[in-house]
C-alpha cells in the first residue's frame, strides 16, 4: 500500500525528472558533437524531441494534480469555501469531458501509425511509442481529474477548505 501511495504522490515528479535529464544530457552531447567534432546525429535530435513531448504531457498531468494549470483565480479570493469547491468541481468536470474526447481522438494517430508500421527517421523505432505520449498524457490527466473531483466533493461535504495546490518541486 505504501508503494502505491508513493507512486501516486511521486510518479509525475520522477517521470518529469527522467525525461528532463534525458533531454538535457542528449542535447548537451549533441551540441558538443556539433561544435567540437562538426558532426551530429539524427537520433539525438529525435530523443530530444520525443523527450520534450513526453515531458509536456506528463507535466500537464502534474499541473492538474497540483492545481498548477493556468486559470484565472481572481474570483477565488472572494468566494467562500462552498462556492470555491463548486467552481473547482465545475472546472474539473469541463476539463474531464475535454480530456475524454481528446483521449478518444488521440488514439487515431496511434492506430494509423500501428496499421502502416511507420518508424522514426533516425532511431528506426515504431512511431507508436512516441505517439502514445498524447493518450498516456490524457489518461494521466483523467486519473488526476477524477482524484481532484473526489477530493473536492469530500471537501464540499465536510465543509473543509478546498485543496488549492502545492508546489511541484521545492
Amino acid at each position: 500500500m505504501d508503494l502505491l501511495r508513493s507512486i501516486d504522490r511521486n510518479a509525475e515528479r520522477w517521470l518529469l525528472l527522467t525525461f528532463y535529464v534525458m533531454l538535457v544530457i542528449t542535447m548537451a552531447i549533441e551540441v558538443l558533437r556539433r561544435e567540437v567534432f562538426a558532426f551530429s546525429s539524427i537520433w539525438g535530435e529525435e530523443i530530444v524531441r520525443y523527450s520534450f513531448i513526453y515531458l509536456a504531457w506528463i507535466g500537464a498531468a502534474a499541473a492538474v494534480k497540483e492545481r498548477g494549470h493556468i486559470r484565472i483565480d481572481v474570483l477565488m479570493h472572494y468566494l467562500g469555501p462552498r462556492a470555491k469547491a463548486l467552481l473547482y468541481i465545475f472546472g474539473d468536470l469541463v476539463m474531464f469531458v475535454v480530456a475524454v474526447i481528446a483521449l478518444y481522438w488521440s488514439f487515431e494517430a496511434v492506430h494509423v501509425s500501428a496499421k502502416f508500421g511507420s518508424v522514426t527517421d533516425g532511431l528506426r523505432i515504431s512511431k507508436v511509442w512516441f505517439l502514445m505520449a498524447v493518450p498516456i498524457g490524457f489518461s494521466l490527466i483523467i486519473l488526476r481529474l477524477v482524484q481532484s473531483f473526489l477530493r473536492d466533493v469530500h471537501a464540499l461535504r465536510t465543509g473543509k477548505p478546498v485543496y488549492e495546490g502545492d508546489k511541484l518541486f521545492d
